[in-house]
């Protein structure tokens, strides 16, 4: 069985290292994201006053920061292009860069030459692409979060114990759709709310246990828990919590900033579910308002009207440089005054696939 450090596959057939690697994308990354200098600068004695509360821990997570270098690395080793099924990670910023770097994204591996190197999203694969892949002998390199890796062995160990499955999630998200697709149809039944429970017929509810996807919120997750607990005593949960480190420390930052802020700005993609699921928990914490932006184009000053304290965060998966520029764009308007808020520290990192280590 792969390990989750160790989750890829190398053929004799892998394409050779580039003969002249390109150079590390680290530094082309901060620039090419800075963008355009946003204009509208304020004459500082007329700048209304504004205190930012950023919430610590913000951004990249240690799943996220491993998906993208993998990428990078697998460019630099091999040359371009490098082939990535579905978006490596849910920021649009990301995608650009690693497209401009050489990476070519694809719905299924079918969009992917024989040749080539490709790459699995962090969100995880059903294991029919991974068999896919094996009997077409392609190289590829599996990027999935070891955090999400953990939800599929604690679904297959459930499965192999004779248990019916229940995952907690949202039906189509890409980590979803990898874990149903870990065991066979029907193994695993999909709910999405406490009100689902009551329409669960498991063949046998003495003998039942659950994952959770690991982007969700903590609260609605201990909802539907609850609700699972209440009608069938006897299931069984997950080796630790499914909802992952990154997911749960920046919600617990959000919660502790929310309270007095007239409005929240999440940093993050329409499409990252854990970014989503911050601005919920925004206003659910007191926040008067709460807006999820890709960057600081996004802002409307007409949101700022009685805004005197704004809450600033970053999801899972958006780059520290998107923040700046939100930071940049503000003091252009008011007199800011930053007060940070950190509620936990992270040491947390992956270890590469040897492939590209």
């Amino acid at each position: 069985m792969r390990t989750c450090a160790e989750s890829y596959l190398f053929y004799p057939q892998a394409p050779r290292p580039a003969t002249r690697p390109i150079a590390r994308p680290a530094a082309r990354w901060r620039l090419r994201l800075a963008g355009p200098r946003l204009s509208g600068d304020m004459d500082a004695a007329l700048r209304p006053a504004l205190t930012v509360k950023l919430a610590e821990p913000r951004g990249f997570c240690a799943g996220v920061d491993r998906a993208i270098q993998i990428v990078e690395r697998a460019i630099e080793r091999y040359g371009a292009p490098v082939y990535v099924r579905h978006e490596i990670v849910h920021n649009v910023h990301v995608v650009e860069h690693l497209r401009r770097l050489g990476a070519v994204f694809v719905e299924e591996i079918d969009d992917c030459p024989p040749d080539r190197p490709v790459v699995f999203s962090a969100h995880g694969v059903p294991r029919a692409v991974t068999a896919e892949a094996e009997a077409r002998r392609m190289f590829f390199l599996d990027a999935t979060c070891p955090l999400v890796s953990k939800v599929h062995l604690d679904a297959e160990r459930h499965h192999a114990a004779g248990r019916d499955i229940v995952l907690i999630g949202h039906a189509g998200h890409p980590e979803v759709v990898g874990t149903l697709g870990q065991l066979p149809p029907g193994a695993i039944t999909l709910i999405e709310t406490a009100e689902d429970v009551a329409a669960l017929r498991p063949q046998d509810p003495d003998n039942l246990a659950f994952v959770t996807q690991t982007t969700l919120s903590l609260d609605d997750t201990a909802e539907v828990v609850a609700a699972l607990k209440a009608r069938f005593p006897g299931i069984k949960g997950p080796h630790g919590r499914d909802i992952c480190y990154a997911t749960t420390n920046r919600q617990e930052a959000v919660k502790a900033i929310a309270e007095n802020c007239d409005l929240v700005l999440v940093v993050g993609s329409q499409t990252s579910s854990n970014s989503l699921r911050l601005v919920e928990v925004a206003r659910r914490s007191g926040a008067r308002d709460a807006r999820l932006i890709d960057d600081a184009r996004d802002i409307d000053p007409a949101w700022f009207d009685q805004v005197r304290c704004l809450g600033l965060t970053a999801g899972a998966s958006a780059p520290e440089v998107l923040v700046e520029g939100v930071l940049d764009w503000l003091r252009a308007r008011f007199e800011v005054q930053i007060a940070e808020t950190a509620t936990a520290r992270e040491t947390v990192t992956f270890k590469l696939p040897r492939a590209v280590a």
